[in-house]
């Protein structure tokens, strides 16, 4: 490690995204002494969950989701090698908004928020940890939730305007889907429970070429820290028994990937492999 420990912020819309599309990454970083952190916008208090164990904490029913997927993400955050969740404007100040065409059920739905007190809490944030790298979606927010778009638009400004008032983020980043390695993904699956529906890449059309690519974190070492942060996401992501795959409420198969992909949006790129990749989001940073 270098003399000053790298420091990195994950910003999401909802607990497990962090371990969805980053969680290797997060522990990757965490097992070499980096500094990890991660805001969530929301508490997800409009997600389907999974089994009948917790049916009734739905937000059709006695709509106690939220406060029970904190629990949930701290053990998460605690699989990957991070300490305690940090909540964008603190826990429950902002609602999970739902998908497209849901229910405007509360004042409080992150796509509604005031963008400039939302902008104004992360940028405050980023004041005070300083990160060296920052990772959210890319503006279809990987697979278009709203609140995932919203968290691309509120961490953008608040990148900008942190610049301007301090502290310049070295390296931005967007995590992003590679279509070549979840083809590969996909048609590698092991046996999946019976009523898992089995998919090819045709169904995902959200994904990353490889020439649109910057950057990949090869976490295969941190695979079991990733299976044990998505258990813990239990009312959202079932996982497979061998670890291999895992599936959400809807019970799509997807590959649980050793390999986590970025685009970078601003800063300077590293070195550089065979294929045009970054393979450390830290490269070309001087913290000696």
């Amino acid at each position: 490690m270098p003399n000053e420990a790298p420091r990195l912020l994950f910003v999401h819309a909802h607990p497990d995204d962090e371990t969805l599309t980053t969680g290797g990454t997060i522990a990757h970083y965490a097992a070499l002494g980096a500094d990890v952190h991660v805001v969530t916008c929301t508490l997800g208090e409009e997600g389907e969950v999974i089994g009948d164990r917790y049916a009734q904490l739905a937000v059709d029913q006695a709509d106690q989701l939220g406060g029970y997927r904190i629990s949930e993400l701290t053990k998460a955050l605690s699989a990957l090698g991070i300490g305690a969740p940090q909540f964008l404007g603190g826990p429950g100040h902002w609602r999970d908004s739902g998908m497209d065409g849901s229910p405007g059920r509360n004042h409080r739905r992150f796509i509604d928020a005031d963008m400039d007190e939302a902008v104004g809490e992360l940028v405050a944030i980023i004041e005070e940890l300083r990160p060296h790298v920052v990772v959210t979606y890319d503006p279809d927010g990987g697979y278009g939730h709203p609140d995932h778009k919203q968290a691309h638009r509120v961490t953008t400004a608040a990148v900008a305007a942190a610049a301007n008032g301090g502290w310049a983020v070295p390296k931005f980043y967007w995590t992003v889907m590679g279509s070549t390695a979840m083809r590969a993904g996909l048609k590698a699956l092991p046996e999946v429970p019976e009523d898992w529906i089995r998919i090819d890449i045709g169904d995902v059309p959200f994904g990353y070429t490889d020439d649109r690519i910057d950057a990949v974190v090869d976490a295969s070492a941190q695979l079991p820290a990733k299976v044990a942060a998505m258990r813990a996401h239990a009312t959202q992501v079932t996982v497979a028994a061998d670890g291999g795959a895992f599936a959400l409420s809807n019970n799509l198969a997807l590959p649980l990937l050793g390999e986590e992909h970025y685009v970078l949006v601003s800063g300077s790129a590293g070195e550089r492999d065979e294929r045009g990749w970054e393979t450390d989001l830290l490269a070309g940073l001087n913290l000696q």
